[in-house]
């Protein structure tokens, strides 16, 4: 349990992480800026990550 606790605060950090920049620099170069889409496109990564091991954690926490 503490396991799944410390990787969901590191998920959860690197995703209010990826969020931050990406509307910092969308912000001040534009959403259509490289940099910016880079942003969006690793945060797209990432929740698609987290939409995957969700069931798994739910699983294995509601025992």
């Amino acid at each position: 349990m503490v396991v799944e606790y410390s990787m969901d605060l590191e998920i959860e950090s690197k995703f209010h992480q990826l969020q931050t920049m990406m509307i910092d620099v969308g912000m001040v170069k534009g959403l259509a800026h490289p940099e910016t889409v880079k942003y969006s496109q690793e945060l797209d990564m990432l929740i698609n990550h987290i939409q995957k091991i969700s069931p798994i954690i739910n699983n294995v926490t509601n025992r």
